[in-house]
C-alpha cells in the first residue's frame, strides 16, 4: 500500500487559472493542514506559472522575499515596483496586499516570504527544465 498522498497533475493553463488572492487569504496564517498545504503547493504554482508567462526572473522573486522577511509584508507592498515588470509588479502587489490584510504580524511575514521563496523556486526549476529541453 502506498501511503503516500496523490498528487493530480495539472496543467500550466490549470494553474494559472488559480486565484492565488483567495489561497492566501485563507492558507498564509492557517494552521498546517489542507489550506495552508494548497498554498505552499498549487498556490506557489500557480504564481510561479503566472510570473513566469512575465518573464520574471527568479531571483527577483527571491530578492522580493528578503525584502518582506527584513521590512514585513505591509513595507513590501507599499515599494512602487515590487517586481521589475510592469505586469508581474501589478500582480505580486495584490498578493502582498492580500497578505497585508490579514493582519499576522511577524509569524504572516515570515510565511509570505518563505512563500514567495517557494514561488522563486519553482519558477527557477521551470527555467532549468526549459534549459534542459533546448540541449536536447
Amino acid at each position: 500500500m502506498n501511503a503516500s498522498p496523490q498528487h493530480p497533475d495539472r496543467t500550466d493553463d490549470e494553474l494559472a487559472a488559480l486565484d492565488v488572492t483567495v489561497l492566501l487569504r485563507y492558507g498564509l496564517t492557517a494552521e498546517a493542514g489542507p489550506r495552508r498545504t494548497a498554498l505552499f503547493g498549487d498556490g506557489a504554482a500557480a504564481a510561479a506559472v503566472t510570473l513566469d508567462r512575465l518573464h520574471t526572473q527568479p531571483r527577483s522573486v527571491a530578492f522580493l522575499a528578503e525584502v518582506v522577511r527584513a521590512g514585513g509584508v505591509a513595507y513590501a507592498a507599499e515599494l512602487p515596483e515590487p517586481l521589475p515588470r510592469p505586469e508581474a509588479a501589478q500582480i505580486v502587489r495584490g498578493w502582498l496586499e492580500a497578505a497585508t490584510q490579514l493582519a499576522g504580524g511577524a509569524p504572516a511575514d515570515e510565511a509570505t516570504a518563505r512563500w514567495l521563496g517557494a514561488v522563486a523556486t519553482i519558477i527557477e526549476l521551470k527555467h532549468l527544465a526549459r534549459a534542459r529541453a533546448q540541449q536536447n
